[in-house]
């Protein structure tokens, strides 16, 4: 086997120009569309998120017992409440799985896109969004360990450096450690914050299931965690054809031989549809949303759909 070839400075500077012409085109048709986001669901969406304490005063009829400071009462000998005020600024985290599955996709007739090409639309539409209310917002690229960590920041040129960093994030073939990503999460936000966690959820099931459901509820109880399933229509089922054929793991260099004809078809169906199965019930199990994203459809759609049905819940 030879080395690759290193890479030329002309290439190197032809990838780089078309990941700046990306950028641009995402953000340009992201900003046309947030404006009716900005103005309303996604603010309504996360209210309250962030409480800040304020002062104590007397308690009242009708005051929520669970606000009584028992220390200042103590002293006083009648009962005070803390009161908080709602801070006006969110902290916003992209997790943005970057992981060897996350290539799959842009097959002509087959496939309209890669799954990171979505992912990186739906940062953008985040992003955006956050950037018009003023919120700070990080980034944590991962696959099964953090590739890169960008702190919550505010202003245009950090949102033009996060989406080019998710477009441009190397070619890899490292699995998926979605639990890492959550421990991560926790361990570089301190305060409480509206986490979208984007990933196709594929990864090998059994002890890593047990450790993503766990650290899905650790998250959960200090963060807003919301996922964002990337998937690809046309994962969903083998090729239909009756001869054997061969498949590659794209989180490995590991290659299968697999069982052409109906039955085959079947038995992967089946399999895929008890993964995303698994993945709905750790998110219901840890009272998370879970947002459906699909290569050839729009991630803004979604995204605003999602927003509008969470408003609606926090207002009923």
């Amino acid at each position: 086997m030879t080395a690759a070839a290193p890479r030329s400075p002309s290439s190197n500077n032809d990838a780089l120009t078309e990941v700046l012409r990306q950028v641009k085109k995402i953000e340009l048709r992201t900003n046309r569309l947030v404006s009716s986001l900005a103005a309303g669901p996604y603010r309504s969406a996360f209210r309250g998120q962030g409480m800040a304490f304020e002062e104590v005063r007397e308690y009242s009829a009708g005051d929520d017992v669970r606000q009584i400071d028992w220390n200042v009462t103590a002293r006083a000998g009648s009962p005070y409440v803390k009161v908080f005020r709602e801070e006006r600024e969110l902290n916003l985290i992209l997790l943005v799985d970057v992981s060897g599955s996350m290539r799959f996709g842009a097959i002509p007739g087959v496939s309209p896109r890669a799954k990171l090409a979505l992912a990186a639309e739906a940062a953008a539409v985040v992003a955006v969004t956050a950037l018009r209310n003023n919120d700070r917002i990080g980034l944590v690229t991962f696959s099964d360990q953090t590739e890169l960590h960008l702190p919550a920041r505010k202003g245009r040129g950090h949102v033009g450096r996060l989406l080019r960093e998710v477009l441009a994030a190397p070619a890899t073939t490292r699995p998926t450690d979605l639990g890492h990503a959550l421990d991560e999460l926790v361990r570089v936000s301190k305060r409480r914050s509206v986490c979208f966690l984007i990933s196709d959820f594929l990864f090998t099931r059994g002890a890593i299931d047990l450790r993503f459901n766990d650290a899905l509820a650790r998250a959960s109880r200090r963060h807003d965690v919301v996922g964002l399933r990337v998937c690809d229509p046309a994962e969903r089922t083998l090729p239909a054809t009756s001869s054997p054929f061969v498949l590659q793991n794209t989180e490995g260099h590991e290659m299968g031989v697999f069982a052409g004809g109906k039955a085959a078809r079947q038995r992967y169906e089946r399999a895929y549809a008890g993964a995303r199965g698994d993945v709905l019930k750790a998110f219901r199990g840890a009272d998370c949303d879970l947002v459906e994203l699909r290569t050839d459809q729009s991630a803004f759609t979604a995204l605003s759909r999602f927003f509008r049905e969470r408003r609606r819940r926090i207002r009923g």
